[in-house]
């Protein structure tokens, strides 16, 4: 029987060869459009997948320049970039064009192009690869908004951030200025009261002159914090003056006599066993020292003791404050150290929530730390220092 049409060889498979395959209609319906320019510039040929995305025919390209059929900033670019880089390298690849339809619509397009040259060097022929590439236009503009967003984002919160470090060194260099402003009625007033007190009064007077003295110097206390605070915020951090030729213990004893002074009534366990020369500054170690017996003071239990232990041992220094009460809540103890933090004691006890504040940035100064524990049984504050032996 004959076949009904033209026999096309077969692979051992079973496929057409490739050099049976149609190449006209290969061409013609690429999924690319495909086209040739000659030595001038002019279309001189064009397949149907082209001109199916142009809507124009054959006879309507071939003849024409491809720069005419570009938008207007598509016709610069082909002049400035396009043609020149053509010229100078042979080729391109990927370059992004814009092309007219024959209803007047922008087509966006990936472009491919290639020279044929004689062996003397004279241009033939230039073959382009057309793609269209709405899609990636699209991706690519979504890409440009997003990144154009993040930027404005970034640039707003930049400018928040500036706003908010300006208003916050403005709020804590008005701290310093009214510690310093205080500093001066509140010794006027000190200073009359142990002028009272010298002329040896009546007992009433005596006693509201007491009280008077005993409100300075809680108030002499809270203006240092302030001063502390904003020298630290200010400065960079709190500066210290090492000094190991004094000893340590008769500088936490005072600080222990201060406190016995105020609350008498409390009960004070100690256990000091520093045997070896500690380098600190005297001064700063007992503000913190202090500030950690006040807090167990305040939010201790009042007839159970405050229990102090100070020891130098494995390189290190230790000083721990503890006492029992309640415990500090979990929730607590994430803004424990932080500044203005005030506890769950009564108002009129609280201060301005810097003590402990104050205290971790002493340590911190020594290139030490303060630890915390706190359970039913007792909270333990512990503030740990290396040093030389």
């Amino acid at each position: 029987m004959k076949s009904s049409g033209p026999s096309v060889p077969l692979s051992d498979a079973g496929e057409p060869n490739a050099s049976a395959e149609d190449l006209e209609d290969l061409y013609e319906n690429a999924p690319c459009g495909y086209f040739s320019l000659s030595s001038e510039g002019l279309i001189v040929k064009v397949n149907q997948t082209f001109c199916r995305w142009t809507g124009f025919s054959k006879d309507q390209l071939v003849g024409r320049r491809l720069r005419d059929l570009l938008t207007v900033g598509g016709r610069i670019f082909y002049e400035t970039h396009f043609a020149p880089l053509l010229r100078m390298q042979g080729f391109f690849n990927e370059v992004a064009l814009d092309v007219m339809t024959a209803a007047g619509e922008k087509l966006p397009v990936l472009a491919n192009a290639s020279e044929r040259r004689a062996p003397n060097g004279d241009l033939l022929f230039t073959r382009v690869t057309i793609f269209p590439a709405a899609e990636r236009r699209r991706y690519e503009r979504e890409l440009a908004d997003a990144r154009a967003a993040a930027d404005a984002r970034n640039r707003d919160l930049t400018e928040r951030w500036v706003a908010e470090r300006e208003q916050g060194e403005l709020r804590e260099q008005f701290i310093a200025v009214l510690g310093h402003d205080l500093r001066n009625p509140l010794a006027a007033i000190d200073a009359g009261v142990r002028l009272v007190l010298r002329e040896q009064p009546g007992e009433r007077i005596a006693t509201v002159a007491r009280l008077i003295q005993g409100s300075t110097l809680r108030m002499s206390g809270l203006i240092n914090n302030l001063l502390d605070f904003a020298r630290g915020r200010l400065g960079g951090g709190m500066a210290v003056n090492l000094d190991a030729s004094k000893p340590l213990e008769p500088t936490l004893r005072q600080a222990i006599d201060e406190i016995r002074a105020v609350v008498p009534e409390r009960l004070l366990e100690m256990h000091l066993d520093i045997d070896v020369p500690v380098a600190v500054d005297h001064a700063r170690i007992a503000q913190m020292f202090s500030n950690l017996l006040g807090n167990a003071i305040i939010h201790g239990n009042p007839v159970e003791p405050v229990r102090i232990d100070v020891t130098t041992r494995a390189g290190q220094l230790t000083v721990s404050v503890a006492n029992s009460g309640p415990p500090i809540s979990p929730a607590a103890m994430d803004t424990l150290f932080q500044p203005f933090y005030r506890g769950e004691g009564k108002a009129s006890k609280q201060g301005l929530g810097l003590g402990l504040y104050i205290a971790s940035e002493i340590a911190k100064a020594h290139g030490g730390r303060i630890d915390v524990i706190s359970d039913v049984g007792e909270t333990r504050f512990t503030f740990v220092m290396p040093i030389d032996v």
